[in-house]
């Protein structure tokens, strides 16, 4: 039986995460490098001051919670692409699984947890649990020679 749709779906999907994990490390990096420029902090500093709705209490706490900011952005950042890497190890396991239909349960099943860690509700995400959704339930078709079986009995009686 060919698997070509639930394969097709998987490499899609796969070139997609890839290309977020490629995305989220680029905004990482040039955000945390922003992050430290002195100018842009000096910029974000007047706008603020210039802005009249931002109180005296307001640029305190700004001004005290910068380095938190910073670490906080790099690290949910970080753990974001490690789960964008872990879903396309999934996605890669799941599309090597239904290759050759070798194993479309353990296929489907890689699916929904790469669709997982993918994000819930996202483009790659529906793909992949579409391609979940055909490994399960697409059967491989019935044998001929048991249909003759059948049918040969049949005449008999």
């Amino acid at each position: 039986m060919s698997r070509t749709g639930e394969i097709v779906l998987g490499v899609i999907s796969a070139i997609m995460t890839l290309l977020s994990i490629i995305l989220v490390s680029i905004l990482v990096v040039s955000g945390s490098s922003l992050m430290q420029d002195e100018a842009f902090i000096s910029e974000f500093e007047n706008m603020m001051i210039t802005d009249p709705n931002v109180t005296e209490a307001d640029l305190q706490f700004v001004n005290d919670n910068k380095d938190v900011a910073i670490d906080a952005f790099n690290v949910f950042g970080w753990v974001f692409i490690i789960i964008l890497i872990i879903s396309l190890i999934l996605n890669i396991i799941g599309i090597v699984s239904v290759s050759k239909n070798k194993n479309p349960k353990l296929a489907g099943i890689m699916f929904i947890l790469a669709g997982l860690f993918a994000g819930i509700i996202s483009i790659t995400s529906i793909l992949l649990y579409v391609a979940a959704i055909m490994c399960f339930v697409r059967k491989p078709p019935v044998q001929l020679q048991e249909q003759e079986e059948y049918y040969t009995t049949e005449k008999t009686l």
